[in-house]
């Protein structure tokens, strides 16, 4: 089993989202994983209780995504620290992963703006703790436990150059968005020359084929400009959406 070989070979102990996904071998009689999945429902239902009641007075919010491994003081940092201290100003609470990188920036530049500043923290095979810059903070084994947290309570999201996760968190939004299953909120890629080629290859690529349709791709906004990204969210925030109805509903 993983957890022996991690404690034999110093190999990292296997994650909570790990040992959900594993696909057990069936012994003879009943199966092991009879014994334990049933109980590890328990304490996924516990995570989204604690989310729920940790973030269910934040006011408006903004959810910043991007890279754990931008380093402070890179272009990216500063960007994403000074879109979250506008945005802050203008009363709104920075939702992030509450990890170093972007995340740290963007709960540094909330503080500095005077607003709540949230992280959303989750475990990993190697240690990722709370940055310094939260004000709140909400520990989570569980992927989509927490991902829901930042679509939940966020009024927009901004997207800062990432990787997989950063794409992961981008996509599952536009996915909901698309589907109707949240109410259509602004979504900001910050970085032109970062984020362009996606966006001509959705346009050169997908579109042609019918994969998705010229609306889809109007879903996201481009901008290098801090200012616009918070005009963009105040504009939506301020204009008072019927979807909003649909909204309260889910949540």
């Amino acid at each position: 089993m993983r957890g022996d070989a991690a404690a034999r070979f110093g190999m990292p102990a296997a994650t909570e989202d790990e040992q959900l996904l594993e696909r057990h071998s069936a012994p003879p009689g009943r199966p092991a994983f009879v014994d334990s999945d049933p109980w590890r429902a328990l304490r996924i239902l516990s995570e989204f209780v604690e989310g729920f009641d940790a973030l269910a007075a934040v006011g408006p919010a903004v959810t910043i995504f991007g890279s754990a491994r931008t380093a402070a003081g890179h272009p990216d940092y500063e960007l994403a620290r000074g879109i979250a201290r506008r945005l802050a100003e203008h009363g709104f609470a920075i939702i992030t992963g509450g990890g170093p990188g972007i995340m740290e920036a963007a709960n540094r530049g909330c503080r500095e703006g005077g607003g709540l500043s949230i992280g959303c923290n989750i475990e990993l095979p190697h240690e990722q703790g709370l940055n310094e810059y939260v004000d709140l903070g909400v520990e989570f084994k569980y992927f989509f436990a927490r991902k829901t947290m930042f679509v939940k309570y966020a009024d927009a999201f901004v997207i800062m150059p990432g990787g997989f996760g950063t794409l992961d968190e981008l996509f599952e939004a536009l996915t909901l968005i698309q589907t109707g299953k949240i109410r259509h909120f602004p979504v900001v890629l910050v970085g032109t020359a970062y984020w362009k080629g996606l966006i001509d290859w959705m346009e050169v690529t997908q579109l042609p084929a019918g994969a998705v349709s010229a609306e889809d791709v109007a879903l996201l906004k481009l901008t290098d400009d801090p200012d616009e990204v918070c005009e963009i969210i105040r504009a939506y925030a301020g204009a008072g959406h019927p979807e909003d109805v649909i909204q309260d509903e889910i949540r």
